[in-house]
């Protein structure tokens, strides 16, 4: 099953500071951990993958990587320190909260928790914008070089008319039911005592401000649909599937929001000669039988043109030579993949009177003949294919 955004696991906007996204975690570890969900399978796996995702979004290095190439950025960067990703290991309900404080607003136990009921953070509601997916071809060549990319996208833009506030006029005002917090609060009654709650504003809809005079060009929104080229620079060695992200190149969040994220899904134009293989190239060479017996030279394509590789005489089909470094490179920065050349030897399906009668004779030369010793060789290289 493929993994869910890391963002989405914690709860929080891709823009959370490193203080949100700590808190975000601690809820989850609470709500999720093992301790307060004994034999809760489904609990256990939500506690590991937010575990999982703390440990990438945490780390600004390991964060940044996630937010351009996606998982595919952190691959076996995430949960290598034991069952429940590096965090979750030997863990108790007092170790979390010793890590992170309680989230009840305390600093030690479940500090009031049944009687104050559950705080969430005060403040006016930023809507954001949706983010915008893109799709670009890229050739072998362009992946082994990095390129730049332009794309003029349909996208929400800033209402230039009211400059994004919504407003004829400007001018907004403090929502009198929420008082401009965005949330209201809510007490009630229960078994376990009397308990709050905060929930969004029904009459400003979170945004702490009301609008009386709404803009006549974007009806209040603070957007309008337009049009952006962005520039794009791709980084060499990407492959097929992984998705960039640029940051704040989405669609423009209403009411001077935060606009959203453009995503590039990558995927690779076929070559007319080589095959990907991760970091590797592969070029299926056939040669002809005098050539193979003989040896050579022969030419073969590269992603930097051509190159001539020597043949040795008696090569078998099935011999694998290698070019150093004439692969593609690695995104991590880990050097170049190889080239591989995989050889193949042509059998004539036709042949002439003459060619028939010197084939004949090779064929009772003992050097036409394989030894025991060939014929295991060649068979171990063919099992090889099948383990």
């Amino acid at each position: 099953m493929a993994k869910r955004d890391y963002y989405e696991v914690l709860g929080v906007d891709k823009s959370a500071s490193a203080d949100e996204i700590k808190k975000a975690y601690r809820k989850k570890a609470i709500q999720y951990h093992p301790d307060r969900n004994p034999g809760d399978k489904a609990a256990e796996e939500k506690f590991k993958e937010a575990a999982e995702a703390y440990d990438v979004l945490s780390n600004p290095d390991k964060r940044q990587r996630y937010d351009q190439f996606g998982h595919a950025g952190v691959s076996g960067a995430a949960g290598n320190g034991g069952p429940y990703g590096g965090f979750g290991e030997g863990m108790s309900m007092d170790d979390i909260f010793s890590m992170f404080g309680d989230i009840f607003g305390g600093h030690g136990g479940f500090g009031g928790f049944g009687s104050s009921g559950r705080s969430t953070s005060s403040g006016a509601r930023r809507y954001r914008g949706s983010d915008l997916r893109v799709k670009v071809k890229l050739t072998l060549n362009e992946i082994a070089n990095g390129v730049e990319k332009k794309f003029k996208l349909k996208k929400y833009v800033t209402c230039t008319h009211c400059h994004g506030s919504g407003s004829e006029d400007g001018q907004t005002e403090t929502c009198p039911t929420c008082h401009g917090t965005g949330t209201v609060t809510r007490t009630q009654q229960t078994f376990l005592g009397m308990m709050q709650s905060q929930t969004t504003c029904p009459n400003c809809g979170g945004e702490g401000r009301i609008i009386k005079n709404r803009c006549k060009a974007c009806g209040g929104d603070g957007i309008v649909q337009g049009e952006e080229i962005v520039s794009v620079k791709i980084p060499a060695g990407v492959m097929e599937g992984m998705q960039l992200s640029m940051n704040g190149k989405g669609n423009a969040g209403k009411r001077n929001g935060i606009a959203g994220d453009l995503l590039i899904l990558i995927e690779e134009e076929p070559h007319a000669e080589l095959t990907r293989d991760k970091n590797d190239l592969i070029y299926n060479l056939l040669l002809n039988f005098p050539t193979a017996a003989l040896g050579g030279t022969v030419e073969i394509p590269t992603l930097d043109g051509k190159a001539r590789v020597k043949i040795d005489a008696g090569t078998q089909p099935g011999k694998l030579l290698r070019l150093r470094g004439k692969g593609l490179p690695d995104i991590n920065g880990y050097g170049r993949g190889d080239e591989i050349v995989n050889i193949s030897v042509y059998v004539p399906e036709t042949l002439n009177n003459a060619e028939r009668e010197q084939l004949q004779k090779m064929n009772e030369s003992p050097n036409f003949k394989p030894s025991n010793s060939i014929k295991e060789k060649i068979f171990k290289k063919f099992r090889s294919y099948f383990d």
